[in-house]
């Protein structure tokens, strides 16, 4: 019985220096995961160095093979979309983008389409479906830049948008909706 109470008297005197430790212990976790987040937050919007310049340096091409300028997309607001003919819900966004590019400055935003598809196939939708933006063939090298600006799982449709100076301020996997577009664009706008 002796022992047993001087057991609960020792536990009383650490008790103290326990509690002091599990406080210490939960605060510095909640610490790491805060920073964590954040961390993870703005790792989110940076895109891998270089991976601007490359992309505006790529050598797009329109649908009949000629080249694209993309000196003029620099300096600009950039509303990237991956899409594919074969694609329901690319396809079904299409004349929002259309509507959005329309109603923006484009001395400020440009819109691109990246056509994952076959040239021909995108010639061919093209003469069913009026697109005022500037559609560009992907191809398979245009999945690998849909990746390498975030689009870890591949698929369409998929949008990202970038500031002039080429961080993401916006990504979607799936269908975009107006205000997705119209408060990225604002907010750089502002």
């Amino acid at each position: 019985m002796t022992e047993e109470l001087n057991r609960k008297e020792s536990l009383k005197k650490q008790f103290p220096l326990l509690l002091m430790l599990a406080i210490i212990g939960l605060v510095s976790l909640l610490i790491g995961i805060g920073a964590s987040y954040l961390k993870n937050k703005e790792d989110t919007n940076a895109l891998p160095q270089g991976v601007y310049q490359e992309f505006l340096a790529a050598g797009w091409n329109d649908p009949q093979g000629q080249s694209i300028d993309t000196n003029t997309w620099k300096n600009k607001i950039i509303v990237i979309n991956f899409w594919a003919s074969w694609c329901p819900p690319c396809v079904e966004e299409m004349p929002l983008l259309a509507k959005l590019s329309q109603d923006s400055d484009p001395q400020k935003v440009v819109f691109i389409g990246i056509g994952i598809d076959s040239p021909s196939n995108i010639r061919e939708f093209l003469t069913k479906t009026s697109v005022p933006y500037p559609i560009v063939v992907g191809g398979i090298s245009g999945s690998q830049w849909g990746k390498q600006l975030g689009n870890t799982q591949g698929a369409l449709p998929y949008t990202i948008i970038l500031d002039p100076k080429g961080n993401k301020v916006f990504s979607k996997l799936g269908k975009i909706t107006e205000d997705d577009v119209n408060n990225s664009i604002l907010r750089l706008i502002k």
